[in-house]
């Protein structure tokens, strides 16, 4: 093909891409009606931006871009010339004339940057209509490309805020784009002749994970995180002091999931001048601001620095390109990405990376569930292609069994039912994102069925704003529980049963209270509010302390699963003892992890099989472990690399 032969001979320079989009417009120009007037043709970051006077033809014509996207092997999108374009004004009457009343839009914003009209409704796929004919119908009659978001059914800050900073820094994003376009899509200067990874933080460890991926033409990072539960910032952040980590060479960081320690340190780059593009899911992309934020937060209000502000994370919501599960994308001139459902938390994703021209493919799972929950589906486990994966083994050790969730729910249910008979309260310390979605679907069945009998359930700050994000995107949920909202119309995030709690007197007024349930980060007592009522609940025996998740070395969690009952705190420049009589319970069986069965099937089940695996994110027994268990078991060569350690993979 003339185009692909074209790409091959270019060398990297804007006069380059240049001559690229020229060969790019003749080949859409081969293939588009006559009627239809292409005005200009640009990269903006992965994507190849088609502007066209006729954009109601375009859109009729639904096969055309796919037609045009597999024949220039880039992701397309359309949009309008300027001239195309009908008055504000009259467009939202037209919007309103086309869309029925029953999707209740809530708001209608014109990006004059992009020529897209931003849409918001309760019910989106009202706005888009069957086979996209409401969509179709805007363009026709108005000229503006519909661009359709869900209003949270809970009210979201975080939602808001992002959807306002990404509205006004339009212009200013889509130069980042442009020059970011330029970048991607030069020629590679090098062979493809080697690639590999080094081990920046999260191996033989659970904390700050990092991969540092360079091949001959790229140099990315496959997460960024922060360990929380460090006692030190030697231990607490990834190791981008060596010598080949170089910050201005770095052309990608790509998110598998929101979770701190894989997400919270990319403030940081920001900080110190990255100003490459940040890669991950849209939910991952609005839970990652959520947390970090409140990292930043919580590190304030205890007097602790952070080598980084919340202005770096509005950078970073500059800089962030969104990708859908599935979907395709040049991130480097030898690299592409597709993300996969990782069934870890919602938008948690499966990184597979394309190495040069078929070369390699690595594949790294993040944190990764195999197994259907009630909150999302299993991680995946087919890929075109794979040579090399790199997965966790949180729970990697050979007695790391869990209990069915079936059981873990019984059980639950049953530490509940006995705390609130005694008159007292279950306290259940969550992370914001996940587990807490996970109870709170969990309880509403339980209570809608009349198994458990209804009861106050407060839910904190944090995990209120993590929950209403996940009403803006039930499209990532499980199937069971996508099917409900959207077809049965029954969102059981929204039930009357949960209470939102946010400020002090509230929190106090739930202890003071009746027997309830209370869901609060952090997770591990590491912080957050659940610390707060930790210190009022502790010390009355009636009270229960519930761990449904993992708690690392050198938490409040995992002192107090080791049945350490004298707790000291800092308060007012002394030192308080607290004595704790409260009932302590670990149910396993909730995790957002694999254990070692779900690990070890997970590989079983692998197609195609990889020739190479290196195990991260698990302590050094459990790492090393699974690493050997699988190579003895399935012949694959299989590592647990300390962190600093370089493999070559290709």
């Amino acid at each position: 093909m003339l185009i692909l032969l074209f790409f091959k001979n270019l060398f990297s320079s804007d006069s380059m891409t240049s001559e690229i989009l020229k060969e790019i417009r003749k080949v859409i120009a081969s293939k588009i009606p006559e009627n239809v007037e292409i005005t200009k043709v640009e990269f903006e970051g992965p994507e190849l931006v088609v502007y066209t006077k006729n954009p109601e033809i375009v859109a009729e014509d639904g096969g055309l871009i796919r037609t045009l996207a597999k024949e220039l092997k880039k992701r397309i999108i359309v949009r309008s010339d300027a001239s195309a374009l009908l008055d504000p004004e009259k467009t939202i009457e037209k919007i309103k004339e086309i869309v029925p009343e029953e999707a209740k839009i809530t708001n209608i914003y014109f990006d004059d940057v992009t020529g897209e009209v931003i849409v918001e409704a309760r019910k989106p796929g009202l706005v888009i209509g069957k086979h996209g004919s409401t969509s179709k119908s805007i363009i026709k009659h108005t000229g503006w490309v519909p661009k359709i978001l869900r209003t949270p059914p809970i009210p979201s800050k975080i939602v808001e805020k992002i959807r306002k900073l990404l509205r006004r820094e339009s212009k200013k994003r889509r130069q980042i784009l442009r020059n970011l376009g330029c970048r991607i899509h030069r020629q590679p200067k090098y062979e493809n002749d080697w690639a590999r990874i080094t081990a920046l933080g999260g191996f033989r460890e659970v904390g700050r994970s990092c991969l540092y991926l360079q091949t001959p033409n790229s140099k990315i990072l496959l997460d960024c995180g922060v360990n929380v539960a460090a006692n030190d910032e030697k231990n607490a952040y990834p190791y981008l002091n060596i010598p080949e980590f170089i910050l201005d060479e770095i052309e990608a960081v790509v998110i598998s999931h929101a979770h701190l320690d894989h997400s919270g340190f990319v403030p940081y780059l920001y900080h110190y001048g990255y100003r490459g593009p940040v890669y991950c899911s849209a939910p991952t992309r609005d839970l990652m601001a959520l947390l970090q934020l409140d990292h930043i937060d919580i590190a304030e209000r205890e007097g602790r620095e952070l080598p980084f502000n919340a202005k770096d994370v509005n950078k970073c919501l500059k800089h962030t390109i969104t990708l859908e599960y599935g979907e395709v994308t040049d991130i480097t001139p030898d690299i592409r990405l597709t993300l996969h459902n990782a069934g870890h938390i919602l938008g948690s994703a499966i990184l597979h990376l394309h190495i040069g021209d078929g070369q390699h493919n690595l594949v790294y799972t993040g944190d990764f569930k195999y197994e259907k929950t009630r909150l999302l589906e299993p991680a995946v486990t087919d890929f075109p292609r794979l040579e090399t994966l790199v997965m966790e083994s949180t729970y990697g050790g050979k007695e790391d069994i869990q209990p069915s969730r079936e059981m873990a729910e019984k059980r639950l249910i049953k530490v509940i039912y006995d705390t609130i008979k005694r008159g007292g309260k279950v306290l259940i310390p969550v992370f914001a994102v996940g587990r807490a979605q996970e109870l709170m679907v969990v309880l509403d069945e339980y209570i809608k069925s009349g198994i458990l009998e209804e009861i106050p359930i407060f839910v904190d700050g944090m995990v209120w704003e993590a929950t209403a994000i996940h009403t803006t995107r039930p499209e990532y949920l499980s199937k069971t529980l996508s099917d409900q909202i959207f077809h049965y119309g029954y969102n059981p995030f929204t039930s009357e049963i949960f209470n939102k709690v946010s400020s002090s007197d509230e929190r106090k007024d739930v202890v003071e209270g009746e027997p309830c349930v209370i869901l609060s980060t952090s997770g591990m007592l590491a912080g957050g509010n659940s610390v707060e009522y930790f210190k009022w609940l502790c010390e009355d025996e009636k009270n229960t302390l519930v761990f449904v998740g993992y708690q690392a070395e050198g938490s409040l969690g995992r002192r107090l699963q080791k049945n350490r009952r004298d707790i000291t705190f800092e308060e007012n420049g002394k030192m308080k003892v607290y004595k704790v009589k409260m009932q302590i319970e670990t149910i396993e069986g909730f995790s957002g992890h694999s254990d070692r069965k779900q690990l070890m099937k997970y590989v079983h089940n692998l197609s195609p099989k990889p020739e190479k695996i290196l195990v991260c994110h698990g302590n050094a027994y459990k790492s090393l472990d699974l690493a050997s268990s699988i190579y003895k078991k399935y012949r694959i060569e299989t590592r647990a690399p300390l962190n600093l350690e370089a493999v070559r993979i290709y």
